[in-house]
């Protein structure tokens, strides 16, 4: 991407997060937004990696300018790892898996997948499954009820 298109992304996100409510902002709303004033599609990975950083360097430079306590937390948000594709990379859990928060088709996905490695890049297979917030709520709302049913089949086992 050359540095004017760079400079426009820029520019019209911020211009965006400036004059929004941050409560009820997404970073999707805020790609869809720049996307139609810059008629460029921003879902697009170098764009969607730009956009998040620009988000993330406004979010850091407001966080700043708030109480101490709030700054911790700001600081913990830059040691945040995302992959080739921008997503964030919650954790984990082996070298083959992870869970990443993506946005695929203006919808937050929690991802449990797992990836392979080609050409110096992690791709991801077909073994997985993406949750939407909604799936999410309710599988964290039945952890508990999981963890019990583990628990009962090691007894049995035992």
């Amino acid at each position: 991407m050359d540095s004017e298109t760079q400079r426009r992304i820029e520019e019209a996100v911020r211009r965006i997060l400036e004059t929004s409510d941050m409560d009820e902002m997404t970073e999707s709303k805020i790609r869809a937004l720049a996307s139609k004033d810059l008629d460029l599609d921003l879902s697009k990975s170098p764009y969607k990696s730009l956009v998040r950083t620009v988000v993330e360097s406004f979010l850091q430079e407001r966080s700043e300018q708030q109480p101490q306590d709030q700054a911790e937390d700001a600081s913990a948000a830059k040691e945040k790892e995302y992959d080739d594709d921008g997503d964030l990379i919650v954790c984990w859990l082996s070298s083959k898996r992870k869970v990443t928060i993506q946005d695929f088709r203006g919808k937050t996905l929690v991802s449990i997948r797992e990836f392979y490695r080609k050409d110096g890049k992690d791709l991801p297979t077909a073994k997985g499954i993406s949750l939407t917030e909604e799936q999410w709520s309710v599988f964290k709302k039945n952890v508990p009820a999981i963890e019990k049913a583990i628990k009962n089949m090691q007894s049995q086992i035992m």
